[in-house]
């Protein structure tokens, strides 16, 4: 990854979501305005003195909405987001 978040920061990428139903409607992203915001860590950086950072590389995480900055590298988009927005680990 040429991305190295800094600070307490993680740098992470959304996870595809499968927008058909079990019926084959089609559901637009814009029109599921509840979705889950999870994503997948793909850089971290080692973190401030006294911050633990919980996370690492491969993670899936569940992190606020509104919480981030988003980024296009490589033709790529990503988000990079502050360790206090990441909400929870996924399994």
């Amino acid at each position: 990854m040429a991305i190295k978040p800094l600070s307490d920061r993680v740098v992470l990428k959304a996870l595809e979501k499968d927008n058909v139903t079990e019926s084959g409607i089609y559901i637009p992203e814009s029109a599921n305005k509840e979705r889950p915001y999870i994503y997948e860590v793909v850089a971290v950086w080692p973190g401030k003195k006294d911050v633990e950072m919980t996370v690492k590389v491969g993670d899936k995480v569940l992190v606020g909405q509104y919480s981030w900055d988003d980024v296009k590298y490589n033709d790529e988009e990503f988000k990079i987001v502050g360790i206090d927005y990441v909400l929870a680990i996924v399994d």
